[in-house]
């Protein structure tokens, strides 16, 4: 099953130096999740042959300009192009009374429904849960109300060792030695022993997405672990002062959360327009975290089983 994220804008505030105001993709089986929607989120999409048909989720992280001004000409432009299926869509309160205006000002009628649900806890909160993945609202600390999202597969069942694998179980004892059972005869006697029979299941992946925030310490655990964080970097830690004025964050206090939460990578963006040549940011926050890589729009990140 995939999970593979791809970034489509990683500048913040507004374009600069041909990037992008935030969003990013993230694709996990058959299900396209639309993370924040900046300005000119559409273009980024047909550059990179996103289909948006598979779009099936929108999270919205908070109400400033650069992460959902993009919101209203894709939704348009998903009806305009047949869309029939639900759109779900999360985000603080007041994004939907943001679109309905829209819509109504506009006399435009979508010809798919929307689901909104809106983003209240100020603590993490699981706000979407299938059968094999969990995503959970993190509060951060910005200068209005503001989430993250952490992305976490579930537990996967064992697996079946074909090698060794006897012919005369049903269906139902296979089930069963996945769930991490032993196969007992219907008179109670031992048949096989579950770790004679199969393989430990493949790991369960994640992905956290963080902004926009200033550095705050209970994030590390929240993320403990992550494959994958994507922390907001706006701003160099010379200008720390000025990150904790703006409730952003720098190369270093998103590298030091990635250290102190032992996460396996970190993905530094949100970039600040003063800087033109990203090398400084990158090479900044490797002095704390080394495994650290710039959310540069177009590239893909797999995290694998």
């Amino acid at each position: 099953m995939s999970f593979h994220l791809k970034i489509l804008g990683s500048n913040s505030a507004a374009p600069a130096f041909g990037r992008f105001p935030t969003s990013q993709v993230l694709a996990i089986a058959n299900r396209h999740f639309l993370i924040d929607c900046g300005e000119g989120c559409q273009m980024q999409l047909n550059r990179y042959r996103v289909r948006t048909s598979r779009i099936t989720h929108i999270l919205i992280s908070h109400l400033h300009g650069d992460h959902f001004f993009g919101l209203v000409g894709l939704l348009n432009t998903l009806s305009l192009n047949g869309r029939e299926q639900p759109l779900a869509i999360y985000g603080p309160a007041g994004l939907d009374e943001i679109l309905t205006v829209q819509f109504r000002v506009s006399r435009t009628v979508l010809n798919y429904p929307i689901q909104y649900i809106a983003l209240e806890a100020d603590l993490p909160e699981v706000i979407y849960e299938d059968d094999h993945l969990t995503i959970t609202a993190l509060p951060m600390q910005h200068r209005i109300s503001c989430w993250g999202f952490l992305f976490r597969e579930k537990p996967k069942p064992r697996r079946i060792n074909k090698e060794v694998m006897p012919t005369d179980l049903s269906i139902e004892e296979i089930l069963a030695l996945k769930e991490g059972k032993d196969i007992y005869s219907a008179n109670g006697t031992l048949r096989y022993l579950n770790e004679d029979l199969t393989l430990p299941p493949r790991k369960s992946r994640s992905y956290a997405y963080c902004a926009d925030t200033r550095y705050f310490e209970p994030l590390t655990e929240w993320v403990q672990g992550v494959d994958l964080l994507y922390h907001e970097t706006t701003f160099m830690d010379n200008e720390r002062a000025l990150a904790e004025s703006r409730y952003h964050s720098t190369t270093i206090q998103a590298a030091d959360i990635a250290k102190k939460a032992k996460v396996e990578k970190l993905l530094i963006g949100h970039f600040s327009s003063r800087y033109k040549d990203l090398n400084p940011l990158l090479e900044e926050a490797k002095t704390v975290f080394s495994n650290t890589a710039l959310a540069i729009e177009g590239q893909d990140f797999t995290i694998q089983e």
